[in-house]
């Protein structure tokens, strides 16, 4: 089993490729101590100062024990391969010396100073490659501080060596893009000095070469008293006089063969006509600009998104138009992460292959892994290259391939987040999303003409539309029309107009550019549990889900679907749109479908389904008793706070969800419908009422309300039946349609009377009189409302009573009867406030501010319409709170508040619009245009 310890860069371990955990700081400095002389006898009196320095604690060496035995426990599956023994008061860790970065670090700097030119630079480049930081990480000792102090000197005499051997191999111009940085921060140094000086001098820049040697002889002098040594003198005056000896000597041999340093170009063809991602693209060349400066990390892009996204089409543009900017050379590898022509590219292969790229032959290649990924950071050291690795299955595909120089650019695509990139080693991440309309529009102009395309628009929307912005749907069907150009597109569109056989429509003969199989790469590397999720998120209502709603749909704990949404993000095989809220694109969804249907019993699949909609079902009654609490129950058999409901804290939290999940509300109800599940259809229906009508949301209320009510038949309680009617008859009033109106309601009216509900006969009548109402007959109007304040006096329900008192003195105030609509209007309101009918108070405000206007009672009207709108906001009731900014707005116009009055009139038309009430929006914009204020 491969051991391996670290030194340099920190302290650790790593038996066969997985770290150990080494414990605490001043346990892995026992380690790091014993490391040091790996196989030779360390005193205990030696090695406790080599961990405490001069503040042992009182019982060091009983201390030191242990934490020896814990080591002896963490190398325990590397015990044929390391272990530490006591000896004679000492402490002897035994290990092949080339299990430790140190000892290889001086092995080879070793064979470095001994090899010629040629192989030397390959040995030392292998030697300064495992350095990963500062030796001994944050250790503080006295010892470890003497000791790493001393060992940056080794590394520094390696580095000149190095240095030395490549100006003499004629790479001056490669070593230019570190060593001024290097010179910076060793302003002192003659001999790197020098190394700058002729590395510039070789490279064109004779000026800046002298002007270097002005800079250090002044900082000498200034800081050390002294002068140039004669070496660096003598280097001087022979850049002075152009001396030809300071020019490079043909190399022979061994030297030149690996002293040439190949500019490999390995960017596949580019891709073909480019349209789009400009966001994207300005992107990458940010991160580009960005990057690469001395001191600094390797700039790291990673292209994400679904299979057929564009991933390799962007990063192929990009990387060609960028070319230049990468003299020394691009490395390209296909890493075949989700390939369905054959297994991921493993990190050896590569490697090897970049590492011929880069002129090595087989032959001086290192055999093991890590050899080979030293060799490949060492050769591209200080190059200005881009590497592109294209559809990288993970994150320790990528690892090994990664540059350890700022100088490199690496690009990478792939289908998975490559998280560990990102927290790491700090990667930018890019996720792709769809193309936009003009651009898909682009793209078949582009392959099929304008012409072609302009003929049958309406055609064209549809191919577009089913597409879905994916340029691989639009590139086959792009194909596909191009290979028959006689051919209408409407009947490719009429092709993809089914929905279960959509995707056969994208199928080709590559595999590489069917759809299905894109897809079906990126499934097969999901494990079975989070694939089960996949295909269920598939079979899903409405466009998009909640983790709640995820977690009903799967049976599973939000924990645990979480988890499962994470790795479906991660492959982006989902999208998380905003916190908790999760889409899928529209063809991915259609292959979950297809996938769940194939996998998944069909049992499983309905079960699932069900509890879905029982969830949006349960939560929307819940959330209803919210809004409205004095509503009539749903029905006897619903328990208060129902099983499989979100819990919802108050009115606030109610709305947002209603307002988040309606959507799939509606698609629920449409399922519910279909499936015959009639009971919950009709409890969808209930609980979304308050909501619609709060919202002004009237058509959806309305047509789920008639929905329901064609499966009357199946509702064997006479008032569920009762209940329908009238609230579609409500429904049809608020609409304005008051024959369909009236002939709901009567039909509830009756139903109530044989079922002898006097609640809901009372709650008709009410109904009644706003049909009435909306017809101009007032005075019906108040006849109903009259009859539900009777029926309700006989009822022990003080809010309800109140709700009646404030519709009998809202219509004696719309028929000017204002004594008697004060009467009835006050008392409602004590009774609201008594009994907390928040609701109530709002339409007793709102009555008690028009009548005010009325008498002209003007700051009194303000004041309660002021207070109405108050409620009516923090009840979310959307659709009240219109009508009461339009009377707020006509009081301000009748006081000369013009400008406030078009303020509130404005607001007012901006919720009709929404609302799609036309007549009072129109009716406010007149208006605002006898105020000036004309409005598109």
């Amino acid at each position: 089993m491969f051991v391996d310890f670290v030194l340099l860069g920190g302290i650790e371990a790593y038996v066969g490729g997985a770290a150990v955990d080494l414990g605490h700081v001043r346990q892995r400095s026992v380690l790091a101590g014993l490391l040091v002389d790996a196989n030779a006898p360390v005193p205990t009196a030696r090695l406790v100062d080599r961990v405490w320095g001069d503040c042992p604690p009182q019982r060091a060496h009983a201390t030191l024990y242990s934490y020896v035995s814990r080591l002896r426990l963490a190398l325990a599956t590397a015990a044929e391969k390391v272990h530490i023994t006591r000896q004679s008061g000492s402490y002897v860790l035994a290990v092949d010396p080339s299990a430790v970065d140190l000892h290889r670090f001086r092995g080879l700097v070793g064979q470095a100073r001994t090899a010629d030119d040629g192989h030397a630079a390959v040995l030392f480049a292998q030697a300064l490659a495992l350095w990963r930081g500062d030796a001994f990480g944050d250790l503080d000792t006295p010892w470890f501080n003497v000791l790493r102090e001393s060992w940056h000197r080794e590394r520094t005499a390696a580095e000149l060596d190095l240095t030395d051997l490549r100006l003499r191999l004629g790479r001056h111009a490669e070593l230019l893009a570190a060593l001024p940085a290097r010179a910076e921060q060793h302003p002192l140094d003659e001999r790197l000095a020098g190394q700058l000086m002729l590395a510039l001098y070789r490279s064109g820049r004779r000026s800046d070469a002298l002007a270097h040697y002005q800079n250090i002889q002044h900082r000498l002098s200034e800081e050390l008293g002294t002068d140039p040594g004669p070496e660096l003198q003598r280097l001087h005056q022979q850049i002075l006089t152009t001396d030809a000896a300071l020019a490079v000597r043909p190399a022979t041999g061994t030297t030149a063969q690996l002293g040439t340093a190949m500019v490999p170009r390995q960017l596949p063809p580019p891709p073909g006509h480019f349209i789009g991602r400009a966001r994207e693209i300005a992107e990458l060349d940010k991160a580009l600009n960005a990057g690469g400066a001395p001191g600094g990390t390797v700039v790291i892009s990673t292209i994400g998104g679904i299979g057929g996204i564009g991933k390799t089409w962007l990063a192929g543009h990009w990387a060609h138009h960028n070319a230049a900017a990468f003299p020394d050379g691009q490395l390209h590898a296909d890493l075949r992460g989700f390939s369905p022509l054959g297994d991921p590219a493993s990190p050896a292969e590569v490697v090897q292959n970049f590492l011929h790229a880069l002129g090595l032959a087989p032959t001086e290649m290192p055999v093991d892994l890590p050899g080979r990924v030293a060799m490949y950071r060492s050769l591209i050291a200080d190059r200005r290259m881009l590497i592109v690795l294209d559809d990288a299955r993970d994150t320790a595909q990528v690892l090994p391939l990664l540059p350890g120089t700022p100088s490199c650019t690496m690009l990478i695509t792939s289908r998975r987040g490559l998280t560990g990139l990102i927290t790491a080693h700090g990667a930018r991440p890019l996720a792709l999303d769809v193309v936009s309309e003009a651009e898909a529009r682009e793209m078949l102009v582009h392959r099929l003409g304008s012409e072609r395309v302009t003929e049958e628009p309406k055609a064209v929307a549809t191919l577009l539309d089913y597409c879905a912005g994916l340029p691989l749907a639009i590139g086959v069907m792009s194909a596909r029309a191009g290979i028959h150009p006689t051919f209408p597109l409407a009947a490719l569109a009429e092709e993809l107009h089914d929905r279960s056989a959509r995707l056969d429509a994208f199928g080709t003969d590559d595999p590489t550019a069917d759809l299905r199989a894109v897809l079906s790469s990126s499934y097969d590397a999901l494990d079975t549990a989070t694939a089960r999720v996949f295909g269920l998120l598939g079979q899903s209502l409405g466009p998009d889900i909640s983790l709640a709603a995820a977690s009903a749909l799967t049976a599973l704990p939000v924990p645990e679907v979480r988890s499962h949404l994470r790795g479906l993000e991660g492959a982006h095989l989902i999208q998380e749109i905003r916190p908790g809220r999760y889409r899928m694109h529209d063809l991915v969804r259609l292959y979950a479908a297809e996938r769940a249907t194939q996998d998944q019993r069909r049992e499983a699949l309905e079960s699932a389904l069900r509890g879905l909609v029982d969830f949006y079902a349960d939560t929307a009654h819940d959330g209803d008793r919210l809004l409205s609490p004095l509503r009539t129950p749903f029905g006897p058999d619903l328990p208060d706070v129902t099983r499989g409901a979100l819990p919802l804290r108050d009115i606030e939290t109610a709305m947002r969800w209603f307002e988040a999940e309606h959507l799939c509300l509606l698609d629920a109800h449409r399922f519910a419908m279909a499936q015959g599940h009639y009971r919950q259809a009709w409890q969808l229906a209930w609980s979304l009422d308050t909501f619609h009508w709060r919202q002004g949301n009237l058509d959806d209320r309305t047509a789920m309300l008639r929905a329901t009510l064609a499966a009357e038949e199946s509702m064997r309680d006479q008032t569920q039946r009762a209940l329908a009617h009238r609230l579609l008859g409500r429904a049809h009033a608020s609409q304005g349609r008051h024959a369909a109106a009236l002939e709901h309601l009567r039909v509830a009216l009756t139903l109530f009377e044989e079922a002898d509900q006097a609640a809901g006969k009372a709650q008709t009548h009410l109904n009644l009189a706003l049909a009435w109402e909306k017809h101009g007959d007032d005075r019906q109007a108040l006849a109903h409302a009259i009859q539900n304040l009777r029926i309700r006096r006989t009822l022990d329900s003080p809010p309800r009573e109140a709700e009646a008192l404030n519709a009998v003195g809202w219509y004696h105030a719309r028929l000017g009867h204002h004594r008697q609509s004060r009467s009835y209007c006050e008392e409602a309101l004590v009774l609201c406030r008594r009994h907390h009918f928040r609701e109530g108070e709002a339409f007793t405000l709102d009555s008690l501010g028009y009548l005010a206007h009325r008498t002209n009672e003007h700051a009194l009207a303000l004041e309660r319409y002021d207070q109405a709108l108050t409620l009516r906001r923090e009840l979310g009731d959307a659709f009240e709170e219109a009508d009461t900014l339009a009377k707020l707005g006509d009081i301000r116009d009748s006081l000369g508040q013009h400008a406030q009055a078009c303020e509130a009139w404005e607001q007012a038309r901006s919720l009709y619009r929404s609302q799609r009430r036309l007549r009072p929006a129109f009716q406010v914009e007149e208006k605002l245009a006898r105020r000036g204020r004309f409005v598109s």
